[in-house]
């Protein structure tokens, strides 16, 4: 494929955290490795193959069921340190997600929050208005560095030869199978998970309402609960189209499916079939599920 065309094409997701300023330096890097390395590593020639394109969403384990009100503070700020570090869309989330799915209100507040820095705050005027920060810059510049070594690591785990026999694998890809099959990536982020829980219950890691400034006057939140008829309309939907549709045609295009993915080729025109013909999530996940089997994540080490 050429790169130029390929990589135009593609977008990242990225998750916005709590340490203002190190989660702009962040995405500051990121757009940084991706030029570098499409024009160093990859050769691409044009400047939209070298922009970072990503989406952005606050981060949901940032969000306490204690004093959930705080969560709305915690969104504005992880919003806007992706807004500061280039992020080309948001999600912001509800303040009452670690509790249920979101009322309309909280769903509204978080639309709100966008809104807000969108209209009022003129932080979308600028592409990169903290450029120039020496500390910003600094941070950018650790992180950076810090991934660079990251990806060496990856690329020192070894380099693995294409099922078919005659293609290399690259070492990057190489060394991201490699870590996916041994557990290095789950042991990695276990290991961080750990540190982190660790902080908090030694009082390291402050976090608002819950080991600090525990005291409130705020009552129970009003949350939504999601009526057990919204299942049975859809279990009876779900019934009402599989009586319309032709059952014949749906096993033929899921048979078509399987001998795809048996065979390694493309399997997204197949799958479209099978949906067209009204094949089900279930019933196309039950199919591969059965020609591949079920993945196992090896334990962390």
């Amino acid at each position: 494929l050429d790169i130029d065309e390929f990589a135009s094409g593609l977008s990242f997701f990225f998750d916005a955290h709590l340490d203002f300023f190190e989660e702009i330096a962040k995405f500051r890097a990121a757009r940084r490795i991706w030029a570098r390395w499409m024009k160093e590593v990859y050769g691409a020639r044009t400047e939209k193959a070298q922009w970072l394109r990503f989406h952005t969403q606050t981060a949901g384990v940032s969000l306490t069921a204690q004093q959930p009100y705080n969560n709305v503070v915690r969104t504005a700020v992880e919003a806007l340190s992706a807004v500061l570090g280039g992020t080309n869309s948001l999600h912001t989330n509800a303040l009452d997600e670690t509790l249920a799915l979101p009322s309309e209100q909280a769903a509204e507040i978080a639309l709100r929050t966008q809104q807000v820095l969108m209209e009022e705050t003129g932080v979308a005027n600028v592409a990169d208005p903290l450029g120039g920060s020496w500390y910003v810059e600094q941070l950018t510049d650790r992180i950076e560095a810090d991934a660079e070594k990251i990806f060496d690591r990856i690329r020192d785990r070894g380099v693995l030869t294409h099922p078919d026999g005659q293609h290399p694998i690259g070492p990057m890809t190489s060394g991201i199978l490699r870590g996916i099959d041994d557990g290095w990536f789950t042991g990695e982020i276990a290991e961080s998970a750990f540190q982190y829980q660790r902080a908090l219950e030694k009082g390291e890691k402050r976090v608002v309402g819950v080991n600090a400034h525990t005291g409130s006057v705020t009552g129970d939140l009003e949350i939504l609960r999601v009526s057990h008829e919204v299942e049975r309309d859809q279990v009876r939907e779900l019934g009402e189209r599989r009586s319309r549709r032709d059952d014949a045609e749906v096993r033929a295009r899921l048979a078509e499916m399987v001998a795809a993915a048996r065979s390694g080729a493309n399997m997204i025109a197949p799958i479209l079939d099978v949906v067209r013909a009204e094949g089900t999530l279930g019933e196309i996940c039950d199919a591969l599920r059965e020609e591949w089997g079920v993945y196992t994540e090896p334990p962390g080490f």
